[in-house]
């Protein structure tokens, strides 16, 4: 929760960020959703509604409210309990709570991208800003990425759920390009383009990407 709140709430310029990065804005103005994405009409995280957090992050393949933490709160239990990797990986053996939380950390790795991410975080427009928070966000993918590893024992995220590794294989590929697409659509939008092939265009990449995750909110 420390290092979740830190980045999220403590960073005073993550709320520019995360509206560069996402296409949470352009789903607000172009009525994707089904509720205005904000209770009010501030910039606030705090103000933003649950569905559209998640969504947000969903499109842009980061999933970060699934994840973002739990590596350094890993890292922190590790160094404080006596055999502290034991005892993770004989929880996630003997405690069904334990092990289903992971699955689902797990199952929503597998259909987060790095690559892609560091893709959309070009529309970032400040350097500095984007390689730092995508610094912070790299750093705890592989930390988490490496728990997972160790405490599961499993070779990769869905390694225990081979119908969802196959669904994911063959759905995975027609995302990709969607994605290019949807870069290039918000990069026209934002850049006052608002033609309606552009906005029609960057509907469609939005729900389809969202359709081909199935569970983005």
């Amino acid at each position: 929760m420390q290092a979740y709140r830190a980045l999220v709430y403590d960073d005073p310029r993550f709320v520019e960020f995360f509206r560069a990065i996402t296409p949470i804005a352009e789903i607000a103005r172009l009525n994707v959703g089904s509720r205005p994405a904000s209770r009010t009409a501030s910039d606030r995280i705090e103000d933003l509604r649950a569905i559209p957090w998640v969504f947000g992050w969903s499109q842009c393949r980061l999933s970060l409210p699934a994840w973002y933490g739990a590596g350094t709160a890993f890292d922190a239990f590790a160094a404080a309990e006596r055999d502290g990797v034991d005892v993770l990986q004989e929880m996630y053996r003997r405690w069904p709570f334990f092990r289903a939380i992971l699955a689902n950390m797990g199952m929503v790795l597998a259909k987060s991208d790095l690559q892609i991410g560091h893709r959309y975080a070009e529309l970032v427009p400040d350097v500095e800003l984007r390689d730092r928070v995508m610094g912070e966000i790299a750093a705890e993918h592989a930390r988490v990425e490496a728990w997972y590893t160790t405490i599961t024992g499993l070779p990769d995220y869905l390694a225990d759920n081979p119908v969802l590794a196959r669904s994911v294989a063959n759905r995975f590929p027609y995302l990709d390009p969607l994605h290019v697409l949807q870069i290039e659509m918000l990069r026209r939008y934002r850049a006052g383009d608002d033609e309606v092939l552009v906005t029609r265009a960057l509907e469609l990449t939005i729900n389809a990407i969202a359709t081909g995750l199935r569970n983005s909110g």
